[in-house]
């Protein structure tokens, strides 16, 4: 059956090959109309968010301050406002904040800042590796090659260019601070994290272009107790970028949906709070 489904589709892929090199061998609209056609199909999809909304008092890492919020203007008079009529708040927090995209430059002097990269890098297929069912045995779970191999042996290579995103279900303790960090009495946080042998493997074989998961950090709450953000080193030290806390990774599948990863574009940026939406197949 698994082979079968693997011949449907390169079949289907072929088809569409020829259709495009036809079109634009007889300069016919198709092209044109393939975007459009696309378009019908994606709206049609169901999309999941896989953003936490961001607000004064929300986990964060422990070395940052908290964001807050001015009224700036009011629909009515108020006092302490600027004016009347709309609507205007004046937010204050770190770049590094809720959902958030961590630039290369995050922790690399000269790569790219937030502004820099591509949107092309923006639009992507979506991996999920899920392993909640281990994390909830032990929270200082990290990923393993077999888990990654478990994955290729179910749905085929990670693709190149692809967002891989590690399932822990960490996020269901949101927006719990002290359930995020789950401290033990001697103030060790027990949370899961990735693991080095898994990221060479998927950003220097896979050749993936962006990773991402539900806690606060890449490395493991035993890592970043002793301040050991080494994984998320190695992550940026590739001039990529990551995604951090992210959530509602059990509505998604493993493979066959798309991502898109959307955030603003302050020049030189060191960070900033991201949206990111899972279209699925």
């Amino acid at each position: 059956m698994q082979l079968l489904k693997h011949w449907k589709l390169l079949i289907t892929s072929a088809c569409v090959t020829l259709a495009l090199v036809f079109a634009i061998a007889f300069r016919t609209p198709a092209l044109d109309m393939n975007l459009t056609q696309a378009y019908q199909i994606i709206k049609s999809k169901e999309f999941v968010d896989l953003t936490h909304a961001f607000y004064p008092g929300i986990p964060h890492w422990h070395g940052f301050t908290e964001e807050t919020r001015d009224t700036l203007y009011w629909y009515q008079p108020r006092e302490g406002t600027l004016g009347t009529g709309f609507f205007a708040e004046k937010y204050c927090h770190v770049g590094q904040w809720g959902t958030h995209v961590d630039p290369p430059a995050h922790f690399i002097q000269g790569l790219r800042t937030v502004d820099q990269i591509d949107p092309k890098e923006m639009f992507l297929p979506l991996v999920v590796i899920d392993v909640h069912d281990k994390v909830a045995k032990n929270p200082d779970y990290t990923i393993t090659m077999a888990d990654v191999k478990n994955w290729e042996k179910k749905y085929g290579k990670i693709p190149k260019g692809s967002f891989v995103a590690m399932r822990t279900d960490w996020s269901k303790r949101w927006p719990d601070a002290e359930a995020m960090a789950n401290k033990d009495e001697a103030g060790i946080a027990h949370y899961p994290g990735w693991s080095l042998p898994v990221l060479k493997y998927l950003y220097e074989e896979r050749q993936i272009t962006a990773s991402g998961h539900e806690p606060t950090d890449t490395d493991p709450g035993i890592a970043t107790t002793k301040d050991d953000y080494s994984l998320e080193t190695y992550i940026l030290q590739q001039d990529r970028y990551q995604i951090e806390l992210l959530t509602n990774l059990d509505k998604v599948p493993e493979s066959g949906a798309l991502v898109i990863v959307s955030f603003p574009k302050p020049q030189n940026g060191s960070g900033f709070p991201a949206r990111v939406i899972a279209i699925l197949p």
